[in-house]
């Protein structure tokens, strides 16, 4: 018998998280350190738990990660994320939500994040250099057919 533990499909909930500015509407992104996808940019989120809903996910995630309280939480669309290098399998459940006071943004897990997370223009994240490589679940999102319907959704508050 083998002591090896099958591969599972976990399920992770990424959220984007929106702020309104006179510049437009903002998403907050950081790049991950210390776990698989090291370097890449992703959103708040995290595992989902047993027995918990995905609002319930975005918001704790959130929260943990950023200090931030979100409301109009809203499910946006979901992504099957297949990390082969890493033998990672998930399906990512992605959320939007708005920052109820942006400027209580902080680091809650410096160990987490290389640098600090940042207020982007939604479509700079799919555009810039800057925010390569993006998370596996995020990049596969921006190259599906249906992110200009997911950006429409995105613009509003």
């Amino acid at each position: 018998m083998s002591s090896a533990i099958p591969p599972v499909v976990r399920v992770g909930v990424g959220c984007f998280v929106k702020c309104q500015t006179e510049n437009g509407v903002y998403v907050l992104t950081g790049k991950r350190k210390g776990s698989h996808g090291a370097g890449a940019w992703q959103l708040p989120g995290g595992h989902l738990e047993f027995n918990e809903s995905f609002e319930e996910c975005a918001r704790r995630e959130t929260l943990e990660e950023t200090n931030l309280e979100i409301e109009q939480l809203e499910f946006l669309t979901a992504s099957n994320d297949i990390m082969a290098a890493e033998n990672k399998h998930y399906v990512t459940i992605f959320m939007q939500a708005v920052a109820r006071d942006p400027s209580r943004l902080k680091t809650m897990e410096p160990h987490k994040l290389d640098g600090d997370w940042e207020w982007v223009p939604m479509d700079t994240l799919a555009t810039s250099n800057k925010y390569k490589p993006l998370f596996t679940p995020l990049a596969n999102l921006v190259q599906h057919s249906s992110y200009k319907d997911v950006l429409n959704k995105l613009s509003t508050l």
